[in-house]
């Protein structure tokens, strides 16, 4: 069965709530997305929906080179690759389908955030942050495991997924950068470009 690849991407842009989460959490990266490709112009999380409004939120497509991150090109940025079963690569697909299919229904669990920051589970049905919604597509994937439920996970636990690789760290215009220099496959490997890549931040 053939190897296939998913892609974790880790970020703090100049958005409020990133600010507030940062203050709070004392960790480098505050948001968290999935992409199924190396291109990036297609990641999946719970963020803002409506760029002026920063109380809509919901199931989201992002681009790394579009939206919240056009706005803030400084924007520090982690990218992990990860190798998948092709099984586990459609079962997390279908899953994200689901999501898409259903978009509407989905809202940012606000609550819930700041109740993972005490150490709070609380679930609400339809409503998630953005590292309850990757964590949970993980581990419907047999990817990661905790002893937590997902309503308890935060960006910097996703730092721990097994097998996981760094693709990328920098800021996010570079990462433009070098997609366009060098065209990124699933053979790309950080030190064909040799990138420095940084220590991951551990919140205690």
């Amino acid at each position: 069965m053939s190897t296939k690849y998913i892609y974790l991407i880790f970020s703090k842009t100049g958005t409020w709530l990133s600010k507030t989460i940062h203050a709070v959490d004392k960790t480098k990266y505050v948001h968290s997305s999935i992409s199924f490709d190396c291109n990036f112009n297609r990641m999946y999380s719970f963020g803002r929906t409506n760029p002026s409004n920063p109380f809509s939120g919901g199931f989201v497509e992002e681009s790394l080179f579009d939206g919240v991150y056009k706005r803030f090109p400084f924007s520090n940025c982690l990218i992990y690759r990860i190798p998948v079963t092709e099984d586990q690569y459609n079962l997390m697909l279908n899953e994200v389908e689901g999501f898409m299919r259903e978009k509407k229904k989905y809202r940012y669990n606000f609550l819930g955030l700041f109740a993972v920051l005490l150490n709070k589970p609380f679930k609400r049905k339809y409503h998630y942050f953005c590292s309850q919604f990757v964590s949970e597509l993980l581990i419907k994937g047999n990817i990661y495991n905790s002893n937590r439920p997902p309503e308890l996970i935060k960006t910097n636990d996703l730092f721990f997924v097994d097998n996981a690789e760094v693709f990328y760290e920098g800021f996010v215009y570079e990462c433009k950068k070098f997609n366009e220099i060098y065209p990124l496959s699933d053979n790309f490997t950080a030190d064909a470009i040799n990138l420095t890549t940084h220590e991951i931040p551990i919140s205690i």
